[in-house]
């Protein structure tokens, strides 16, 4: 058989063209902007509820220790989740555009670690002085309530609690890591193709 295939000749002569990366880096300088907005609100919010419960505390003054430190320890898991959370500014701040798509991805995968440890444990502890905080905080005005009363009031917020922790936590998750691991996905799609050439 004398007609035999010259595969390494035949992949040089395809007809392929390099991957367009502007519509990708469109995406990414959106992703970028639109995670330093999300920062941005989450510290106004936290530091505007923050203030707002701190005036709580010096206008009402509370009688028993249970209510301050409750107070204390929801101050304390914003702050902590506030200090957390901007730890990524940096991260997000290193992503440019003019990077190349290596140095682009793992920066990207850099900022996928440290949202999934701001997800598990970071989360969970907030949500953990968070609920200790205001159960704590609720005792002061719920022991001059009947029973009923303060049952009813701890179970409505142990369930808004818990419908934010089993609903709205898994649900905000799963769209964040959805958008960046499409990003990944498609600029390590990029980054194959371009090392090809």
């Amino acid at each position: 058989m004398e007609d035999s295939l010259d595969f390494k000749s035949l992949w040089q002569q395809r007809n392929t063209s390099a991957p367009d990366l502007s519509l990708l880096k469109d995406r990414l300088v959106r992703y970028k902007r639109q995670s330093l907005r999300r920062l941005l609100l989450l510290n106004l919010c936290l530091a505007a509820t923050c203030a707002f419960i701190v005036f709580i505390w010096l206008h009402y003054q509370p009688e028993l220790l249970s209510t301050k430190l409750g107070i204390i320890l929801v101050i304390a898991a914003m702050l902590g989740y506030m200090v957390f959370a901007n730890g990524q500014l940096e991260m997000f701040s290193k992503l440019d555009s003019g990077m190349s798509n290596s140095a682009y991805l793992q920066q990207l995968l850099k900022v996928k670690q440290s949202q999934k440890q701001l997800h598990t444990w970071i989360l969970s502890l907030y949500f953990l002085l968070l609920s200790g905080g205001i159960c704590l905080y609720l005792y002061e005005y719920v022991r001059r309530m009947s029973a009923l009363g303060a049952s009813t009031t701890y179970l409505i917020t142990l369930a808004w609690i818990g419908f934010n922790w089993f609903y709205f936590r898994p649900r905000t998750i799963r769209k964040q890591q959805a958008k960046l691991d499409e990003l990944i996905q498609k600029i390590s799609e990029i980054d194959g193709q371009l090392n090809a050439y």
